[in-house]
């Protein structure tokens, strides 16, 4: 270690190679003869961009097991890619002290969408897990649990091991000892047969059992997409009934999300619109504002038009455009209806949401930390929050499907104007006495705080 500076309070020390160049590590070591000043420095000091890098300020532990041991310490993953280290601590800081926290990035500094938090506490990390896995931040849904290291990771993995090997898309001359034979080569076999119909037709599968679990793994490597007699092997594990349906539902949700998110930020709702109005009429109102990748007014089974649809752009900035400018539009002496299309299941969350937010001053939480704003769009008297791409809240209304009518709550206009006073939202620390509500027509109380991830509770759709 290197470039030792002294002074009456503190030392500093940046580690380098022991090279010829002396290059930096990327780390270093503080020393303060006052523990307040070093809490005051990482409090102060932590994230803050250094030769245009951000750093990341934690207490050094002499024992590298604190470390290296797990404790505490939580994976999150499937956050959005605007959350950086800060974000994700002021998130998670309201559980717990925290050791670190970081954002997994790319070469170019890009977040790689996952990232970990260290507590001090077994019981803040199992807080946090409780509290937050499954929430919605920054509209999307993220995974919060425990940290796995490699080795418990690949101890996981081992566990799915098989004896039981599945072989389709034989050809109907396939016997049980062509599967013996075939199948022998990788390992001693238990039993092979191929089954066939009560004719003892082949049905052109059949099933192999090994003695050792690696020997069938090896022959799943070596045979699967081999071309035998003319037919393309599929080869794979043997599954029961439940395993294989839990396997397809969840590639179907896979595929599903996919294509959602494939369209996210880029797909309109439109409604409101006049029964004349068919998807060539729709595709020509939008062609102005950018490319359409698909345009279709929604119909019912007799064919006639629910006065809804929806348009694709081929980006973002496309959508949001035709958002802006078509919302409210007259057509056919109609006002269209404008927003960003979301899941069934992202409407259902923030609808429950925003709903959990509206407590009578009685029963308002009386415990919330004032770093996380978790109070719902359109709170009385509150700064809006804006996500990529999406109108402001007055804009989208609460939603129940694709076709949502507008949510009706006593003394809201459905025009999302202000909230009735009778709501209490979070109150930021320096804020007390101020009334946040105001009457109708005021303007929105301005928030010195910079704001960080907007959370709501996902409800999943049965």
């Amino acid at each position: 270690m290197i470039c030792l500076i002294k002074w009456d309070k503190w030392v500093v020390r940046v580690c380098r190679d022991m090279g010829g160049l002396r290059r930096s590590l990327g780390y270093g070591y503080v020393n303060y003869s006052n523990p307040n000043d070093a809490a005051r420095a990482i409090d102060v000091l932590n994230f803050t961009a250094v030769n245009g890098k951000p750093i990341r300020i934690m207490y050094s532990h002499r024992d590298p097991s604190i470390r290296k041991s797990g404790t505490a310490n939580i994976f999150i993953k499937n956050l959005d890619k605007s959350i950086d280290h800060k974000a994700l601590h002021d998130t998670f800081s309201t559980f717990g002290n925290i050791l670190s926290c970081k954002i997994a990035t790319d070469g170019t500094g890009q977040s790689k969408g996952y990232g970990f938090v260290q507590f001090e506490a077994e019981e803040a990390a199992q807080t946090a897990i409780d509290k937050l896995n499954g929430m919605l931040i920054n509209d999307k849904q993220v995974y919060v649990g425990h940290f796995l290291r490699k080795q418990e990771r690949d101890s996981s993995l081992s566990r799915t091991k098989f004896n039981n090997v599945y072989v389709k898309n034989l050809s109907e001359s396939t016997t049980d000892d062509d599967l013996k034979k075939t199948f022998g080569e990788y390992g001693t076999i238990t039993s092979a047969v191929v089954m066939r119909d009560a004719d003892g037709k082949s049905k052109c599968f059949g099933f192999i059992n090994f003695e050792s679990m690696d020997d069938a793994a090896n022959a799943v490597d070596a045979l699967n997409g081999k071309k035998i007699d003319d037919k393309e092997w599929y080869v794979g594990k043997a599954q029961k009934k439940s395993e294989r349906e839990l396997e397809l539902k969840s590639r179907f949700e896979q595929t599903a999300k996919e294509a959602v998110d494939k369209f996210q930020g880029v797909n309109l709702y439109v409604k409101n619109l006049d029964d004349t109005i068919d998807d060539e009429k729709l595709k020509e109102l939008f062609a102005e504002y950018g490319t359409i990748t698909s345009c279709k007014v929604m119909r019912d089974p007799s064919g006639i038009s629910r006065g809804s649809g929806f348009v694709a752009f081929s980006s973002s900035e496309e959508a949001s455009r035709a958002l802006s400018e078509m919302n409210g539009k007259m057509i056919v002496s109609k006002p269209l209806y404008v927003a960003l299309a979301q899941r069934k299941e992202e409407r259902r969350a923030r609808l429950q949401a925003q709903f959990q937010q509206m407590r009578p001053v009685a029963m308002a939480p009386s415990m919330m930390a004032p770093r996380m704003p978790m109070y719902p769009p359109g709170a009385p008297g509150m700064g809006q929050q804006l996500f990529y791409g999406q109108a402001p809240p007055a804009m989208i209304p609460p939603q129940g499907g694709f076709g949502y009518q507008q949510q009706l709550v006593p003394g809201m206009r459905p025009g999302g104007g202000p909230m009735p006073n009778f709501f209490v939202p979070v109150v930021q620390q320096g804020q007390q006495g101020q009334r946040l509500g105001g009457r109708r027509g005021t303007g929105p109380v301005q928030q010195n705080q910079q704001p960080v991830p907007m959370m709501q509770q996902q409800v999943r759709s049965s």
